[in-house]
């Protein structure tokens, strides 16, 4: 909800700087000073009473989005710009969420 409420708001390209790479996203480059308002707007639409950071953001992309969604770390590490998958690891937290998921996964295979 909160991507497609960003989307319509946002026409022309969008680009999304991560670890000092700018990677296209949607139309336009979205300047770092812009970042603050632009959370702070996402914040208000999500109900979040908390001052969200590009830190959050990003680590909050990382975990909840990609990771909790079955992207595999080796292709965070790249769309975060990191030289390193120890970096990302960082970012790894194991959620209880995604310990559930997986061992559903292992349970699946071994029925069969």
């Amino acid at each position: 909800k909160v991507m497609l409420t960003m989307e319509s708001r946002i026409h022309g390209d969008m680009y999304v700087r991560f670890g000092g790479r700018l990677v296209e996203t949607y139309h336009r480059k979205v300047e770092k000073r812009c970042w603050p308002s632009l959370l702070k707007e996402l914040a208000d639409i999500c109900g979040i009473k908390k001052k969200l950071t590009y830190h959050v953001a990003r680590h909050s992309f990382a975990v909840t989005v990609c990771l909790e969604n079955g992207i595999p770390i080796e292709t965070l590490s790249k769309v975060l710009g990191h030289t390193s998958l120890r970096v990302t690891q960082a970012y790894a937290k194991i959620t209880y969420k995604k310990i559930m998921n997986d061992m559903g996964i292992l349970k699946d295979r071994l029925e069969y």
